[in-house]
C-alpha cells in the first residue's frame, strides 16, 4: 500500500511538471537556445566577412536583431535580462553584443527568467564564444 502511495505522488508531481510550469521551461529553454544560434551566427557572419557585426536586444519589447537582418522575438511571460557594455546601448534599456573579425566580442548576458529559474546566455569577451546554461540566482 504504501508503494502504491509513493508511485501515485510521484505520478502526481510528473503530471505537474509537463503541465503550464513545465512547458513555461521548456519555452524558456528553446528561447535561450534560439538566442544562443542567433549570437553564434553573428559572430559567424563577422569572422567570414571580416566586418564588425551586432547582435542587438531589447528586453522591454521583448524582441532582438542579428547579423544580415535577422529579427526574431522573445516568450511573453517571464523576465528578460542584459547584460553588457552600457557604450554600446543603441537607446536606454537596450543591449548589444559587438563581434568583430578575429572572433573577439564585447561580451555579455541574456538572462531568460520564469518562476525564480531560468538560462542565461553568455558571451565571452576575448574569445566570442557563446554558452548556455542554467541561471545561477537571480542577478
Amino acid at each position: 500500500m504504501v508503494v502504491m502511495v509513493l508511485i501515485a505522488a510521484a505520478s502526481m508531481m510528473a503530471m505537474g511538471a509537463f503541465s503550464g510550469g513545465g512547458m513555461r521551461g521548456a519555452k524558456l529553454h528553446a528561447a535561450a537556445r534560439e538566442v544562443a544560434a542567433q549570437l553564434r551566427y553573428t559572430r559567424a557572419v563577422a569572422i567570414s566577412s571580416g566586418q564588425v557585426q551586432e547582435f542587438t536586444i531589447d528586453p522591454s519589447a521583448r524582441e532582438w536583431s542579428a547579423a544580415k537582418g535577422r529579427r526574431g522575438s522573445l516568450p511573453s511571460s517571464g523576465e528578460v535580462v542584459f547584460i553588457g557594455a552600457r557604450e554600446l546601448q543603441p537607446k536606454p534599456g537596450q543591449g548589444v553584443v559587438r563581434f568583430f573579425p578575429d572572433g573577439a566580442a564585447t561580451g555579455g548576458r541574456v538572462r531568460l527568467l520564469a518562476n525564480g529559474a531560468g538560462w542565461d546566455v553568455d558571451v565571452a569577451w576575448l574569445t566570442g564564444e557563446v554558452r548556455v546554461q542554467r541561471a545561477q540566482g537571480r542577478r
